[in-house]
């Protein structure tokens, strides 16, 4: 299969649990689905769902540490300020794989700024390649989210959803359970496979 394979670089990042609501913030260790599909969409600058394009990832980072936030509570007219401490990963990767090659034309000039977790996590486009990828078993794979009963696969179960509309308010969609893989697995099934990077691909599709 052809595909393009972007790398995605930034400073530090922070993806939120959807529980989590006051106090510590803990960060997910790999973006969900909705991060990426938001990502495509601010390339694109019109909204992509998993029903207009199938995505794979593999997502690193050198650490995480805990730093002091401040955040504002609103209620009605009335505002607070307060202090929380939430958790980011330093240096961020994101190997993004996109089944339509095409797309990859949208991250040499985005429409919009690219972020990872928050708004200010801002990002750069570091390479765009063209890749073949063959299917093999018997191959490296993790460091992404992957269905909940993915053969091998063990970790963090949360349920995430696939992506948010962009209604006024936006509303999640296809919320279901994800291993969250942040590390590598032996999988012996079939899967796309990179070999260039020397690991295996899980695309999810709409």
């Amino acid at each position: 299969m052809k595909a393009s394979r972007i790398l995605i670089e930034g400073w530090v990042t922070s993806f939120r649990y959807p529980a989590f609501i006051s106090g510590f913030q803990p960060s997910l260790p790999v973006p969900p689905l909705s991060t990426i599909y938001g990502l495509i969409s601010a390339a694109k600058g019109e909204l992509i769902t998993p029903e207009d394009l199938s995505v794979g990832y593999i997502f690193t980072h050198r650490g995480k540490a805990v730093d002091l936030e401040t955040i504002y509570e609103l209620s009605g007219l009335k505002g607070k300020s307060n202090v929380i401490k939430r958790e980011f990963l330093v240096d961020p990767k994101l190997y993004l794989y996109l089944d339509d090659p095409s797309y990859g034309k949208y991250f040499k000039n985005p429409h919009y700024p690219l972020l990872l977790g928050r708004s200010t996590d801002l990002v750069t486009v570091s390479q765009i390649k063209q890749v073949n990828l063959d299917e093999k078993s018997n191959v490296q794979m993790g460091k992404t989210i992957l269905p909940l009963g993915t053969e091998g696969a063990y970790g963090t179960i949360q349920a995430l959803p696939t992506h948010f509309t962009d209604t006024i308010p936006r509303k999640a969609v296809g919320t279901k359970p994800f291993i969250m893989m942040n590390q590598f697995f032996d999988y012996t099934q079939k899967c796309y496979y990179d070999e260039e990077m020397e690991w295996g691909i899980w695309f999810h599709k709409g």
